[in-house]
Parts: structure tokens; C-alpha cells; sequence
């Protein structure tokens, strides 16, 4: 099937050649990160996590939220969702590459990450994270090509590949919440000092994912002659729309317990994200929109008129995604290093190469999704 991925409209190769463009030039910063080291980065002794490991977080989470199409169609058999799950895998692949592109260039040597196989440590969170990705990664390559395979000659699946799909639910589950203990297990974080990490990773992702599933499937049926379908899509957004709601509500909790309970370490983070801290408020202004989409995203989701109109569903799907970003892609990640144990605040921007090089690895993952969905579509046409 990989020679489908070779043919194309001219729209089709213009995208690609976009895409090769800003991986070039991720690349080139890249090469000079390979000879300079992490100085070229905004990242410092105080704050040692910034841009890359934040898209990091974020992106596990887009890739965790191709459960929410496996899980009620392989295991509920909701024949609804059938066409837009191997949407949902392909996706699930592009984000868990990109995932591993971040931590990669965040390790500034690649060789290090050798060590993680040489010198394995099962007591260590990161040790667990890089597992779980990983195999997460090959079970979405295994189970997307083989049951696309299937569809193309028009047979049932291996029967070998069940066992993944059920093995791949609870190992999506396994990918957030594990990297969600890579942060609620460091005591001297104070904002990341809390039991429901977790838990606002699955339900922030829970509403990202579906969010970008939502928008892309417009995108493939405008650009293509494959429907997924308007009952996958209106139940999509019935879980986006309750996955969003807990997700403000969770960050509505970690308000009540800094404020309430008067607890300093968490109140300072809180402050320096949405007010400022001694004078230095880099974060506020996303901080604030994040706010206000994700209000705005709420807001238009819990009308049903809205979930009809095409146009305002992706508009609320595009705030709701952008607000989850924010959220956890720029804030959450920074504001735990801020204040330093010292009640200093040194503040963290990413510097021009550092940019450069995630729009590299963003444009990388895409260039993945777009030959993958160009060959997924070419078979579900052929098909129909």
C-alpha cells in the first residue's frame, strides 16, 4: 500500500514539499544545537525543561485520544466510529514520532538515549515512559496497517491482531498517566505536587485529541471523496464536550486547594501564570487566552445548535484544541520550576533555534500523517 503514498493531487505534493521545507530548516537549527549544546535554548539551571518537553506532554496526550475511537468500536462494536478509527491510529502514530523527536533533541546528545537500554533503571519514571511509548507507537503500526490491509482485500483482520487491540486500550491509558508521574513524583515542584496529574492529563487529552480528530476529518472530507461519517463525528464531540468540562473543573481544584489551603509554593505558580510574579509575567497573556478559548470552547459546546452547525463546530473544536495547548503545551511545564527552591524567579522563553527545531519536528510528524491519511483515504475510496 506504500506506493499510494507516492501519487497524488498537485495539492497533495505542494503540502509535502511545505512540510519538507520547515523540517529542512528544523534540521539546520538542529545542526547547530548538535554542535553548540542546549546553550542555543532558552533553558537555564533554574528552569531545565522548556519548549520541547512541554510539546512532549502535549502531543502523548493526542496520541493517548485515539482510545476514544478503538475502544467503542473494537470493544463496544459501535459500527459509527468504523471509518474514522483508522483516522484516529494514524494519528495516534504521528504523535507518538513526534514524541519521540522532542525527547530526542531535548536529551541535547542522542547517544544518551542509549542508555536507557544499556543501563535500564525500572525504578525510574522516564525509564517506564520511554516503554510505554514506544510500545505504543508499534502497537497503532501493527493494528492501523493490518486491519487497512484487511479492508483493502475486503477479509476480516488476523485474528493475531485482536489481542493487540485489546492489549492497546489500557496501554493508551498507560502512556499519559505514566508520563504524568514523570512530574507528580518530584516533591520539590509544588505546582506539579498533586494527586490528580494524572487525571488532568487523561481529560485534557480526552478533549485535545478528539478536538484535532474532529478538524482533520473535516479537512479529509473536503479534500477527498471519503466521509467518516457524521455519527462518528457527533459522538466525538459528545466526548470532547465532557472531557472538556472536567477539564476545567480540574483546573478549577488546583485554584480551591492553592488558595484555600494558603499554600505558598502552588499560590506563587498560580500567580505567575495568570497576574505575574515580582514583576515577571513572560506566561499571562497565553495564560489568559487559554482562559478565555477554553470558556469560549465550553460555552459553544454545551449548545446543541452549535454541535450541529458545521462551522461553529470547528470552531469550538479549533478552542478547545488551541486552550488544551496552551495549557499544558506552554504553561504547565514552566510554571513548575517557577518560583526555584529559593523563591527566585528566572523565567524561561524559547530562543529562535529552539522554535525552529519544533516546528521542525511539528512539520515532520504532519508530513507523517498526511502520507498515512493519503493512504488510508486512497484505500477507503477504493473500497466504497
Amino acid at each position: 500500500m506504500l506506493e499510494r503514498a507516492l501519487t497524488g493531487s498537485t495539492r497533495y505534493k505542494r503540502l509535502l514539499g511545505v512540510l519538507l521545507v520547515f523540517m529542512g530548516l528544523g534540521f539546520a537549527a538542529y545542526l547547530t544545537q548538535w554542535n553548540r549544546g542546549l546553550t542555543i535554548t532558552g533553558l537555564s539551571r533554574d528552569v531545565s525543561w522548556g519548549l520541547y518537553i512541554a510539546q512532549f506532554t502535549f502531543l502523548v496526550g493526542v496520541a493517548a485520544s485515539a482510545v476514544m475511537v478503538v475502544l467503542p468500536y473494537y470493544l463496544h462494536d459501535i459500527k459509527a466510529f468504523g471509518k474514522i478509527t483508522i483516522l484516529g491510529e494514524f494519528l495516534a502514530i504521528a504523535a507518538c514520532t513526534m514524541c519521540a523527536l522532542f525527547v530526542l533533541v531535548d536529551m541535547g546528545k542522542p547517544m544518551r538515549l542509549l542508555n536507557i537500554f544499556i543501563y535500564p533503571t525500572p525504578n525510574s519514571i522516564l525509564f517506564w515512559d520511554v516503554i510505554v511509548l514506544n510500545g505504543y507507537l508499534l502497537l497503532n503500526i501493527f493494528i492501523g496497517w493490518n486491519v487497512l490491509e484487511a479492508e483493502r482485500k475486503g477479509t476480516h483482520y488476523p485474528n493475531w491482531v485482536k489481542p493487540l487491540i485489546y492489549l492497546s486500550i489500557p496501554w493508551a491509558v498507560s502512556i499519559h498517566t505514566v508520563t504524568a508521574f514523570l512530574y507528580a513524583g518530584l516533591p520539590g515542584r509544588h505546582y506539579w505536587l498533586t494527586a490528580i496529574m494524572a487525571a488532568r492529563f487523561l481529560a485534557s487529552a480526552f478533549c485535545s485529541g478528539p478536538a484535532l480528530l474532529i478538524m482533520l476529518s473535516y479537512l479529509v472530507k473536503k479534500y477527498s471523496k471519503f466521509d467518516p461519517g457524521k455519527e462518528a463525528i457527533d459522538k466525538l464531540t459528545t466526548i470532547m464536550t465532557y472531557s472538556m468540562l472536567i477539564s476545567v473543573f480540574f483546573v478549577g481544584l488546583e485554584f480551591f486547594t492553592a488558595f484555600y489551603s494558603n499554600i505558598p509554593g502552588e499560590m506563587d505558580s498560580l500567580k505567575y501564570l495568570f497576574i505575574g510574579l515580582d514583576g515577571h509575567h513572560n506566561l499571562v497573556p497565553f495564560m489568559w487566552l487559554f482562559a478565555i478559548l477554553a470558556i469560549s470552547g465550553v460555552v459553544l459546546l454545551l449548545n446543541p445548535n452549535v454541535r450541529k452547525n458545521e462551522k461553529m463546530l470547528l470552531a469550538a473544536a479549533a478552542c478547545v484544541f488551541f486552550s488544551m495547548y496552551i495549557e499544558k503545551g506552554v504553561g504547565l511545564i514552566v510554571a513548575g520550576f517557577i518560583p526555584n527552591p529559593l523563591d527566585q524567579v528566572h523565567e524561561y522563553f524559547p530562543s529562535l533555534p529552539e522554535i525552529m527545531i519544533a516546528l521542525g519536528i511539528w512539520a515532520t510528524g504532519f508530513f507523517i500523517l498526511t502520507v498515512l491519511y493519503k493512504i488510508a483515504i486512497s484505500v477507503k475510496e477504493e473500497v466504497a
